[in-house]
């Protein structure tokens, strides 16, 4: 069933703002994201990796910490108007009963921590360490020359009760997925900047990160971000696209990174800020869903994602399956 919009929370949650990943490479990784895809280097040690888009002035949108043991996510964060909302905020956490805590972390200070009712790690920051933004050095732009972080995709074993959550928190539902002749919801996309979604929630195994992603300037960056990452050998790191999705009306390109984390790299989604506008409704059996041009993703991009470290995964509870190229394939005989 759709959520009920919390429109005026007494605490203003802004944006999807950075995610935080391990890997067991900094050069690696520094390598893909940098060198191919074309992010700024804020600062990198032996053991993390801060990494921004061009247009970025916060200090940092992936935060990559060295870990040897499998990769992992580890938060995807938020970010709050100022630390004032951070006490309206922990006392709805409270009244939900929801334990949370929180945390001094280096270039964006006190920080709260805590899990959704799904199971899903995020973290809260009302500031970070300001830097210079990158935008108008075009002579440094390379690869797909990602300008900001826009937006994340959550497996999740409870796609309702995690819509429920996050739209008491502010979150409004702008497109949704569910099963023929129901609103028995499947997928949801959900914003608070004004585009068509900040966070997504899919039905799956949960919770686990399925993507993040950044906006490029324009339709041929995605496509030289394509040829450069083959040139530079990396020939198994394109996951999908290009192409266009019905849903947000994205042109997207998907890479995996040295670790097996998915980026998105996108641009053209819509501005959702009307409040009388109503959700858009997409049917599961839709190839036109998730890729307008009628070509469904594969079974690798739909079922494949990062674990959260220390999370516990839980089966899904609406079983229903999406349409995956292979299944689209055998129908076609």
């Amino acid at each position: 069933m759709l959520p009920q919009w919390n429109r005026k929370p007494t605490f203003n949650i802004t944006r999807a703002s950075h995610v935080v990943l391990t890997c067991r490479d900094i050069g690696a990784s520094r390598d893909f994201y940098a060198g191919a895809l074309g992010l700024v280097v804020t600062d990198e040690t032996k053991d993390a990796l801060y990494l921004r888009g061009l247009e970025e002035a916060n200090y940092c949108s992936i935060a990559l910490h060295k870990d040897e043991a499998p990769p992992k996510a580890l938060y995807i964060g938020m970010r709050v108007e100022d630390g004032s909302h951070f006490e309206p905020l922990t006392a709805y956490l409270k009244r939900k009963e929801i334990s949370y805590e929180f945390a001094d972390v280096a270039h964006q200070g006190k920080t709260l921590r805590f899990r959704d009712p799904a199971g899903l790690p995020v973290e809260f920051a009302a500031r970070m360490d300001i830097v210079e933004r990158r935008m108008q050095d075009y002579h440094t732009f390379r690869g797909g020359s990602p300008q900001r972080f826009d937006h994340y995709q959550v497996v999740t074993h409870d796609v309702q009760a995690a819509t429920d959550f996050w739209s008491e928190l502010g979150f409004r539902l702008a497109e949704y997925t569910a099963p023929a002749n129901s609103d028995e919801l499947w997928g949801a996309w959900l914003e608070r900047k004004g585009n068509t979604h900040d966070i997504v929630f899919t039905n799956g195994k949960g919770p686990r990160l399925h993507h993040f992603a950044f906006t490029v300037p324009d339709v041929t960056t995605l496509i030289h971000a394509c040829d450069v990452v083959s040139s530079l050998g990396y020939l198994d790191v394109i996951d999908r696209g290009p192409g266009r999705h019905g849903l947000s009306n994205a042109l997207f390109v998907y890479f995996r990174d040295p670790d097996g984390h998915r980026i998105e790299l996108f641009n053209t989604h819509y501005q959702v800020i009307d409040p009388e506008t109503p959700p858009i409704r997409w049917d599961l059996s839709n190839p036109r869903r998730a890729q307008l041009w009628g070509m469904p993703a594969s079974k690798r991009w739909f079922f494949e994602a990062s674990e959260f470290k220390d999370c516990a995964l839980f089966d899904p509870l609406l079983v229903a399956e999406p349409l995956t190229l292979e299944k689209y394939l055998e129908a076609q005989g």
